[in-house]
């Protein structure tokens, strides 16, 4: 015979309150009979619903779907890009998987806010963090930007998907032949309608990273990029504890 549970029994069972348990047993999604003035609900009806509620790491991952960068915590995550950025002398900045940027630019240099106070310059910076975002690579490398520039990216991956990525730039490898640097600055002033004057005189003085600091580079872009990715899991976690919390209180509307 299937045992009648009480409906502390029940609370304990389900990790919910009083008030939810008739809540659920009003709605139809737990099933009870009276007996007397009190409320006895089969074991069996409260076990079903358990197995019903269980979430498994597909159904969490529809919740909070891996991949998307919504759980990302921007605020926080710019916080860090800022001092960060300013601590290595890098620009730097969290665009999704399209090369839309999630951040603002951090630590920014003159020539690129010059060139990003354009449109056309804007969407030539985004197409570029796309091609970045789409590179297979698994690690960082550098590569040039339009602008000329060297830049590498770091994946955030969710739940072992890349959610977005994180994007250092720039900065020189090496000191730029004068000549190509401004037939470079000349094409990027017509192309954007920018003053070459402007620009050139915002080129200067060039960040031009050491061997070393190439290398240490790669390593904290990888390192901030796994940083965020852990905290964008837990709050992807959080959020699908929420959501089934949600779910299994719901108020009735009715």
């Amino acid at each position: 015979m299937d045992e009648l549970l009480t409906t502390k029994q029940v609370q304990a069972h389900l990790q919910v309150d009083r008030t939810t348990v008739y809540r659920m047993l009003k709605d139809g999604r737990l099933q009870g009979v009276k007996i007397g003035q009190h409320w006895r609900f089969h074991r069996s009806s409260v076990e079903a619903m358990l197995s019903e509620s269980a979430v498994s790491p597909a159904q969490a991952q529809s919740e909070v779907p891996a991949g998307s960068h919504d759980v990302l915590p921007v605020h926080c995550l710019q916080a860090v890009q800022d001092v960060s950025a300013e601590t290595v002398e890098v620009g730097a900045v969290t665009t999704d998987n399209d090369g839309q940027p999630l951040t603002e630019i951090s630590n920014s240099c003159q020539f690129c806010d010059l060139i990003l106070s354009t449109e056309s310059g804007r969407q030539a910076c985004i197409s570029s963090w796309r091609k970045l975002a789409q590179h297979p690579d698994a690690q960082p490398r550098f590569f040039t930007c339009h602008a000329g520039f060297q830049y590498a990216r770091a994946r955030i991956e969710i739940d072992g998907t890349s959610s977005a990525i994180l994007v250092a730039g720039q900065f020189f490898t090496a000191e730029p032949n004068p000549a190509y640097r401004e037939t470079q600055i000349q094409r990027l002033a017509n192309r954007h309608g920018l003053s070459v004057e402007e620009l050139r005189a915002a080129d200067q003085p060039h960040n031009i990273l050491s061997d070393t600091k190439q290398a240490k580079i790669k390593i904290w872009l990888q390192k901030l990029a796994d940083t965020f990715a852990i905290i964008s899991q837990e709050r992807a976690d959080m959020l699908n504890r929420l959501h089934r919390i949600a779910s299994l209180s719901a108020i009735d509307q009715d």
